[in-house]
């Protein structure tokens, strides 16, 4: 009997290798890589699915962070308030600006930031907030929008694991002032390879945004602001997203319906399940979290299930930023490192796939 995997990109891009290499023919056939006709289609796209009005294609989610950064002027001496727990992302662009990350302790059962916790974050030095919309659920947008205001700072949104998923009918990555969103090859909505991109309603930040991926030029060879470099969705990923984004909402209801089964079905006692779902999770991981995590995950393998972890190490104990300070203030962010499994969630999974996790999970004798 063939594994269970985490994910099987095979799957998905078999369902329309057809279309996808008539795609991938006609980029080559253009001529055209970089900055042409496939990605202002795809930005137009992009925008009207997202409900807001501009999007910009870069290289990849973590640019589209640092670049946000840029946007909004961050630089050395601001601090900047956002989660340990998201893989290091945020954290990466924050020092990539010479800023200095502010972390915020999360809610356990969710893992998203704790916004009773946002205020004491703050300070005069604040220069943004960083939210991480993590493993496909949305942060309450209302009470960090409500906090951000009465500071006088501006909210970015990390959309990189949240692609279609709506709160009150806003999609994640419109309700702050930018959303940062990634298409790497295993997001929601996956290229081929790497690229990211950026959206906002300002014109101004647009504007500004589309410098700083190329150079910081206003024309050619022209660079009239600092912070820019070479950061561009190319054609080739660009036709690739253009052609799967009228799949995502479909692609992101299966998601839900794997997680659903899961929910419903792993009743073990000592596997804690993900909590109840709607519009706001998309599934793009799903996660369970156990204090026998790493027999659990060795359970798993042994019942030909993939697993993975996400996140093992908090971003302030990285050893290239290491806080000893942020340690013991911050205790759910750490439990949550010690405890979270990822299980196999993607929408080509068979529903006896679905089953034998279900079935692995509970015969475990942990």
């Amino acid at each position: 009997m063939e594994p269970v995997p985490l994910n099987d990109l095979r799957r998905q891009n078999a369902a329309f290798a057809d279309e996808l290499s008539a795609v991938l023919a006609r980029v080559a056939a253009s001529g055209w890589y970089v900055l042409g006709r496939e990605l202002e289609a795809f930005e137009r796209m992009f925008a009207d699915y997202c409900g807001t009005a501009h999007c910009i294609g870069v290289a990849n989610g973590t640019d589209a962070l640092e670049l946000a950064l840029r946007a909004i002027s961050a630089q050395p001496g601001d601090e900047v308030v956002t989660v340990a727990n998201a893989g290091m992302y945020a954290t990466v662009a924050i020092r990539a600006v010479g800023a200095t990350p502010s972390f915020v302790d999360i809610v356990p059962a969710t893992y998203l930031m704790d916004t009773d916790r946002l205020p004491a974050a703050i300070s005069r030095a604040t220069k943004a907030i960083i939210v991480t919309h993590l493993y496909g659920r949305m942060v309450d947008m209302r009470a960090v929008l409500e906090i951000a205001a009465r500071a006088g700072v501006p909210v970015i949104e990390d959309v990189a694991q949240a692609h279609g998923a709506r709160r009150d009918g806003a999609h994640a990555g419109t309700l702050g002032a930018i959303g940062c969103f990634s298409f790497y090859p295993t997001k929601n909505l996956g290229a081929i390879g790497d690229g990211g991109a950026l959206v906002t309603r300002d014109a101004a930040l647009d504007e500004r945004l589309r410098r700083l991926r190329q150079y910081g030029w206003a024309t050619k060879y022209v660079a009239t602001i600092a912070g820019g470099r070479n950061s561009r969705l190319d054609e080739l990923q660009a036709a690739v997203l253009a052609m799967k984004l009228p799949r995502l909402n479909q692609w992101n209801r299966r998601r839900r319906e794997v997680a659903a089964a899961y929910s419903r079905g792993i009743t073990h006692p000592g596997i804690q399940t993900a909590g109840p779902s709607g519009e706001d999770y998309v599934a793009h991981l799903y996660v369970v979290r156990s204090r026998s995590r790493d027999a659990l995950r060795m359970h798993l393998h042994e019942h030909g299930v993939a697993t993975d972890v996400h996140y093992p190490v908090p971003d302030y104990a990285q050893f290239l930023y290491l806080q000893p300070r942020a340690h013991a203030a911050l205790e759910e962010t750490e439990r949550a490192a010690a405890e979270v499994l990822t299980l196999p969630c993607f929408p080509e999974m068979t529903a006896d796939e679905v089953d034998r996790v279900i079935a692995a999970c509970n015969v475990w004798k942990g």
